[in-house]
């Protein structure tokens, strides 16, 4: 029997990000060298050109074949052939122009931050990473495409990191706001959902947005005359969630746009809405379930102080593990970690010697609160590798506490945040696309 492999949910071709800590099926997400080579080659040709990038008509058919599986994999049918190549040729696209940009911003991944990378998924599959590549290679995957893809999903995800997360702020009315929504309601709720989305240009002529309308018509149409919603998502979404079968997952409130609770007021599990008009175009929802969410009241803190080294075109992902190995052993010598945080730390805590304060389960990535959780007060960890780049970790002490009324902020922080950075996201991408040369050459386009 093949052994699955799994690694992050992520794809550049898929609009999403490697570190973001699900985990999918390998054959069902590789998107290069799926299959040996036919005996004979066919001879390629330029199905689109981006900038200063091109993707071929060999590219375009590796994401079809394999998407494909992907899907038939989920039980999901299939869209017709040339509706679900123009699907993935968008989406494709739409990955190029962020690539390329952060090409053009200086974003890059060196090859020991990419080693690190793929350790992790080897470690998450309970491989090394011999074993791993040994795998990888009897499912027929390409090694080199394979390092090559994940080193793009890398670049797209601390560009989306550094341009758009970075700058979503969730204000203090806008908690407020929410959590008097939600007493109003009589509590948190959290819905299952599929979604689907046709996209509306910004400043749309009425010509086009009755264009986008009659896509997004079609689409509803077709779920009301009984066609698999994900066979309908892969035909007409143009949300990046489109060829996982629109798939959202549950979902606070606070995650959702108004304009979706306002359709999930009058739902039932397994109702599909109608047309809802948002500021990203057309959305249909269908709500898979929902449920009562419980904030917990007891969490155990950990206050925790960092030494953070970012590699970059001066300072390589090895030497920044090695300087940290040099202040750890400074450090056992008897210098303070303060001094040398605030001497030598590359984030915004160094003014603080390091210190990031009392930190609940959840706040920090996961392979940092994982070393975190394994030290015990006082002690000091060995660097530890996240996408931020290297950390020296001391814990400075546990507590219990009942963190109610603060925790039930944090949720709602989180949440709004997490809503606005996916919309913002969408509308980062859109523009990227509007702002590049896209010269679509494939049959029928």
């Amino acid at each position: 029997m093949t052994k699955h492999i799994c690694r992050p949910n992520a794809g550049p071709f898929l609009g999403t990000v490697l570190l973001a800590g699900a985990l999918f099926l390998l054959a069902g997400t590789v998107r290069a060298a799926a299959s040996p080579a036919p005996a004979v080659v066919p001879i390629d040709r330029i199905v689109a050109v981006v900038d200063n990038s091109v993707i071929t008509q060999v590219q375009l058919d590796d994401q079809v074949t394999l998407i494909s599986k992907q899907l038939e994999a989920r039980g999901t049918p299939l869209p017709p052939h040339d509706v679900l190549e123009r699907q993935i040729l968008q989406r494709m696209i739409n990955d190029t122009v962020q690539l390329e940009f952060a090409k053009r911003s200086g974003i890059h991944v060196d090859g020991s931050e990419l080693d690190s990378a793929i350790g992790r998924i080897a470690a998450r599959n309970h491989m090394s990473t011999a074993q791993f590549q040994a795998a990888l290679k009897g499912q027929g995957v390409d090694w080199t495409s394979f390092r090559k893809e994940i080193q793009n999903e890398m670049i797209i995800g601390r560009l989306k990191e550094r341009d758009v997360d970075s700058r979503v702020v969730v204000s203090d009315a806008e908690i407020d706001n929410f959590l008097r929504k939600q007493a109003a309601s009589g509590g948190d709720m959290q819905y299952n959902l599929d979604n689907i989305i046709v996209f509306v240009p910004e400043n749309a002529s009425p010509a086009q947005i009755a264009r986008h309308r009659a896509k997004a018509q079609a689409a509803l149409d077709e779920l009301r005359q009984g066609t698999d919603f994900g066979q309908v998502s892969a035909s007409f979404s143009d949300a990046p969630n489109a060829m996982q079968g629109g798939q959202l997952g549950w979902r606070s409130a606070a995650q959702l746009p108004e304009f979706y609770l306002a359709a999930l007021k009058t739902m039932h599990p397994g109702d599909i809405s109608g047309l809802l008009r948002g500021p990203n175009g057309f959305n249909i929802i269908k709500l898979l379930g929902e449920r009562g969410a419980d904030a917990p009241t007891f969490v155990e803190e950990t206050h925790v102080r960092q030494i953070l080294l970012r590699p970059d075109a001066l300072l390589s992902s090895a030497q920044a593990k090695a300087k940290l190995l040099q202040l750890k052993a400074r450090i056992a010598h008897g210098e303070h970690f303060s001094t040398l945080a605030r001497q030598y730390s590359q984030d915004g805590s160094a003014a603080n010697g390091g210190d990031l304060g009392w930190v609940s389960p959840g706040e920090t990535v996961p392979d940092f609160e994982s070393a975190m959780n394994a030290l015990k007060p006082g002690e000091i960890s060995n660097p530890v590798h996240t996408q931020f780049g290297w950390h020296l970790i001391q814990v400075l002490g546990r507590r219990k506490v009942d963190v109610t009324a603060q925790r039930k902020r944090d949720l709602a922080r989180e949440a709004i945040r997490a809503r606005k950075a996916d919309e913002a996201y969408e509308e980062f991408v859109r523009e990227l696309r509007d702002q590049a040369y896209v010269k679509i050459r494939l049959a029928g386009e």
